[in-house]
């Protein structure tokens, strides 16, 4: 694995367990934050930590802002502040800005203002909860972007067959791209491979028809 340099903006409690993870992963990892109670606390579990005010050009710009691989704005509640850094980022030439929103009109400024990647942890763990409550055969989920995903499927008693029987490409619009059975793990599988129940399978589709297929196997 190639060890990225990363720029985490903002220690809450979600900056904050993005920037330690990443360096607990390797990574090299520079973490600052106005506050310094904040700054503080991760001194010892990121490659550095600092006060810096990300609302300044002229600051980020002498941390080498626009040299990290990946630069995270996990600012808070505040969205002007949050807007202000992810320009600057993005400005002094930053390649991969991943922003956090607080709702959907920030999202749509975000994204419009150069942001690469908008999440929103609280909404997309909520969505993520609710799917799994509904459908428990679903194991994960990869958001590919573009409305595409991945999903990690456990097969019941609905989805047994052959590929070739299940049509889940005719009926659903979907692809199986991978089976997991016994411990053996079948790329690319053909139309005459069966699946049967609690086999693992990875599928590849839009959000609307995985959803489709989430609510056939959840009936």
């Amino acid at each position: 694995m190639k060890t990225k340099q990363c720029l985490v903006i903002g220690l809450g409690r979600f900056g904050t367990a993005v920037a330690t993870t990443l360096y607990e992963m390797g990574h090299e990892v520079v973490a600052i934050d106005q506050n310094e109670e904040n700054v503080e606390r991760v001194m010892n579990l990121v490659t550095h930590a600092a006060i810096v005010d990300a609302g300044d050009e002229r600051a980020l710009r002498a941390i080498g802002a626009g040299d990290f691989d990946v630069v995270v704005v996990a600012i808070g509640s505040d969205v002007q502040a949050n807007i202000l850094a992810t320009m600057n980022a993005k400005s002094l030439g930053a390649p991969y800005v991943v922003t956090k929103a607080v709702d959907e009109m920030a999202r749509r400024v975000l994204e419009r203002i150069g942001a690469d990647l908008v999440i929103r942890p609280e909404h997309d763990m909520g969505v993520r909860l609710a799917r799994q409550i509904a459908t428990p055969n679903i194991v994960d989920t990869l958001d590919l972007g573009g409305d595409y995903a991945i999903v990690e499927i456990e097969a019941n008693e609905r989805l047994k067959g052959t590929l070739r029987d299940l049509n889940l490409t005719g009926r659903f619009g979907v692809q199986i791209i991978a089976i997991s059975h016994a411990g053996r793990v079948e790329v690319t599988p053909r139309a005459e491979d069966a699946i049967s129940p609690h086999d693992k399978l990875v599928v590849i589709g839009t959000s609307h028809n995985l959803d489709e297929l989430r609510r056939f196997l959840g009936e």
